[in-house]
């Protein structure tokens, strides 16, 4: 990496990186919640501590394993205009840096989440197998569903088969049945399943540092009526806005045709959430699908298309699929099938 191509056009002599995401995407480090990135006109340097003596091998930047004094002697040398990102360093550990060094620190915002949003093959590739690894998991949750099985057993199911295969979990599963299911993010709990409820099942794998995402609402027997018509109006949606996504597309222009499809139904104000979220280093990230963002849709970003209808009271539905854009429109990560199943 060049660091001028990143310093000039802040106006910067150096740029200190701590969000873990954003270490590793310079870096390639695997453990960057102990590590940051220091760039400077002499080029970008990871920073760690000695519990990485390997941290040469696994970065792709130079790395330098310092004690705690070795650090803030490094630190003592920075002058001029020193950006820090503002959303992630504690107002501590800023108070520290401005003690230790004679510069000016200078608040900065998404500098290197801007450089995410678009994906390479390579990390397309992680989150290719990111995602196969979640719909395995989601074929042996299915397998699990029952009358009396309790949501986090399934979920602690899930966890267990991501991580014999060596894979990480990119967030708890959420395990949300009958009228659980209209909470939108209910972690599992010990309540057990029962005939005649819809079941939702979200679930993510991370590979590498790359993470997956995806929701399937499946019911458990029979069941009709009001949740069956909100399945359909969660699926149409879905559809409406998979016919119309690829490269620029309106962000939010999308959500607001996912709640058009959904008021058709008279369900739009059961959608409390948006459309969608960026997917990569971190599991919500960049491009923003919502009805307060506007983003454009460019080749390379992967996002996720997950509308929902949540009836109090009742239970509720999700469905989610992940999407990369491409030069001529979208290539579908996930391939679980999204229609209505019972098992």
């Amino acid at each position: 990496m060049d660091p001028m191509t990143l310093l000039e056009p802040l106006g910067l002599d150096a740029f200190y990186v701590t969000r873990p995401e954003n270490v590793r995407y310079l870096s390639g480090f695997p453990h960057p919640e102990d590590a940051q990135v220091l760039v400077t006109q002499e080029g970008a340097f990871l920073l760690t501590d000695p519990r990485y003596p390997e941290a040469e091998q696994e970065s792709r930047i130079p790395a330098k394993v310092l004690k705690r004094e070795e650090k803030e002697e490094a630190f003592k040398a920075l002058r001029g205009r020193v950006g820090f990102e503002a959303e992630h360093l504690p107002y501590a550990a800023l108070e520290g840096l401005r003690e230790l060094a004679p510069a000016e620190w200078v608040p900065t915002k998404g500098v290197i989440e801007r450089l995410r949003l678009k994906k390479t093959p390579e990390e397309v590739e992680r989150i290719r197998k990111a995602q196969a690894l979640s719909e395995e998991a989601l074929a042996h949750a299915l397998t699990l569903l029952k009358p009396g099985v309790l949501e986090w057993d399934i979920a602690l199911e899930i966890e267990f088969f991501l991580k014999r295969r060596g894979a990480g979990v990119a967030f708890p599963p959420i395990v949300a049945s009958g009228v659980r299911g209209a909470l939108p993010h209910a972690g599992a709990s010990e309540k057990p399943l029962r005939a005649g409820e819809l079941v939702t099942l979200d679930l993510g794998a991370k590979v590498a540092g790359y993470h997956s995402d995806m929701t399937r609402t499946i019911a458990l027997g029979r069941v009709d009526g009001e949740l069956r018509r909100a399945f359909a109006a969660t699926l149409a949606a879905l559809e409406r806005v998979l016919e119309a996504i690829g490269p620029g597309k309106n962000t939010k222009e999308l959500d607001a045709l996912a709640r058009e499809e959904l008021k058709r139904f008279d369900l739009d104000r059961y959608f409390v959430h948006s459309l969608g979220h960026g997917v990569g280093l971190a599991v919500h990230e960049g491009p923003a699908l919502s009805p307060y963002l506007e983003d454009t849709l460019e080749p390379g970003m992967v996002v996720t298309l997950e509308p929902g209808v949540y009836l109090p009271g009742m239970g509720g539905v999700r469905i989610e699929e992940l999407v990369l854009i491409t030069e001529t429109g979208v290539e579908l990560l996930s391939r679980f099938p999204r229609g209505w199943q019972e098992v």
